[in-house]
């Protein structure tokens, strides 16, 4: 099974590259990450930590459906024997990537002790600042190239707070100095009763909810759409009618079927209950023949692939560690303890760093229009007019500039077409964006 990768794990990737850090006191913590050098320049590209989001999905997500070298070949996988190949848009072609698993708990991350599992939006990022910290201290020599914080969905809390670390540390001269340059979030979570609550708007301006419904729903429940008084009928009535308008999409993006829905398990969600994760299982439990294409299913090639015993000890996966890998562990000891990660972008705002925050723009789950209201609270100065960006001739997303000092430069852009998350939709588009910007070059 998956020849050609274990190919490659072996002959072109170090074993360093695919291992542990230990991180905490006495080293609890064991956090899993793969790295993989740019095909281009590796001393001179960016270097880029990559967080997945859930909190809990494990970084080979991104690795193997999003950003990463290689992707699943459907048309030639059947069955329990995934095939492999090469991704003509992978980022590494550009930057060299450390794919984490992280928080402890996800993907082949584990802890040798019952409460080092417990973990938090804080304590996780220290906890990936002291990996990063010692990641280059092992790896000096990529000590020069710029640095960039990335990930994408619920990373969306977690990697402004490691940007503000890593900026702090050198600030403080700690050891070692990092070439930090900027950050870059997609489709980024950053206050989930805010996002939420931006999918009625969002349904509203893609006609998936009326007008007569979008307007007493938010007169009814002024503007709150999570936080609902129990005591409010009507606008609890609403909500429901909003759920039974919604219940059909899927939330990673609106034009996609939502699978699970044909499925005998499926029970209605109610409002503040709406997932962008589907059961799997209740997928493949259809009759194939009675199925539609629906995203989820090529996700069981990863789980075939991960727990595949040779491919675990070509990954040098320690035994006993970890006795299924999961896409996305949804079972961790996990404290939401930052409500809202704006104001970590407010204060790295005053700093001389660039950000990139895109957005799918058929994504319900966390709705643009949800990311654009939190970069205008930041009350930046606008340096353009929001426009359209090309690929090959056709408009691929709509950007937008803002500054603050001349320092600061924050560029918001939607990806036309994209989902949650927008690389696995549009993987050419994303990767012109991102080769754009690295470069300081417009999109």
């Amino acid at each position: 099974m998956s020849v050609f990768f274990l190919m490659f794990v072996c002959t072109t990737v170090p074993q360093k590259w695919c291992r542990y850090v230990g991180v905490g006191e006495l080293e609890e913590v064991q956090l899993f990450y793969y790295f993989i050098e740019s095909e281009r320049s590796p001393k001179d590209d960016p270097l880029l930590l990559w967080l997945s989001g859930g909190p809990g999905c494990s970084a080979l997500y991104g690795l193997l459906f999003e950003i990463g070298p290689l992707q699943f070949d459907y048309s030639n996988s059947s069955g329990n024997k995934p095939v492999l190949k090469l991704n003509p848009y992978s980022w590494t072609k550009i930057a060299n990537i450390i794919f984490l698993d992280a928080p402890v708990g996800t993907g082949f991350s584990y802890a040798t002790t019952g409460t080092a599992y417990d973990n938090s939006d804080t304590s996780s990022a220290a906890q990936t600042y002291e990996f990063l910290r010692k990641w280059l201290m092992a790896h000096p020599k990529f000590l020069t190239n710029p640095l960039y914080i990335t990930g994408d969905s619920y990373s969306g809390v977690i990697v402004p707070i490691i940007v503000k670390e890593v900026y702090d540390g050198n600030e403080a001269g700690r050891e070692p100095p990092m070439n930090l340059k900027g950050y870059m979030l997609g489709n980024p979570v950053t206050c989930e009763v805010k996002d939420i609550s931006q999918r009625i708007p969002y349904g509203h301006k893609t006609a998936l909810i009326s007008d007569e419904l979008y307007e007493s729903t938010k007169m009814d429940c002024n503007g709150d759409y999570v936080n609902v008084n129990p005591t409010n009928g009507a606008c609890l009535t609403d909500l429901e009618m909003v759920s039974i308008c919604l219940e059909k999409i899927y939330p990673g993006h609106i034009l996609e079927p939502k699978c699970s829905l044909i499925s005998p398990n499926h029970t209605r969600l109610k409002w503040n209950r709406i997932i962008l994760e589907e059961n799997i299982m209740d997928v493949v439990s259809v009759p194939q023949q009675s199925r539609p294409w629906c995203r989820s299913y090529n996700y069981l090639y990863s789980y075939i692939w991960a727990n595949d015993r040779n491919v675990r000890e070509a990954l040098h996966i320690r035994e006993g560690t970890k006795p299924e890998w999961d896409r996305c562990n949804y079972s961790l000891s996990y404290t939401k303890d930052i409500l809202n990660s704006a104001v970590y972008h407010r204060y790295l705002s005053k700093t001389s760093l660039r950000a990139l925050i895109y957005s799918g723009d058929h994504d319900l789950a966390i709705p643009y229009i949800g990311t654009l209201d939190w970069i205008r609270s930041l009350n930046l100065t606008l340096l353009g007019s929001w426009s359209p960006w090309f690929v090959e001739g056709q408009v691929a997303g709509y950007s937008i500039l803002y500054s603050e000092n001349s320092k600061y430069d924050l560029t918001y852009t939607t990806i036309k077409g994209g989902g949650h998350t927008a690389p696995e939709y549009k993987p050419k588009e994303c990767f012109a964006m991102v080769d754009r910007w690295f470069s300081y070059y417009p999109l």
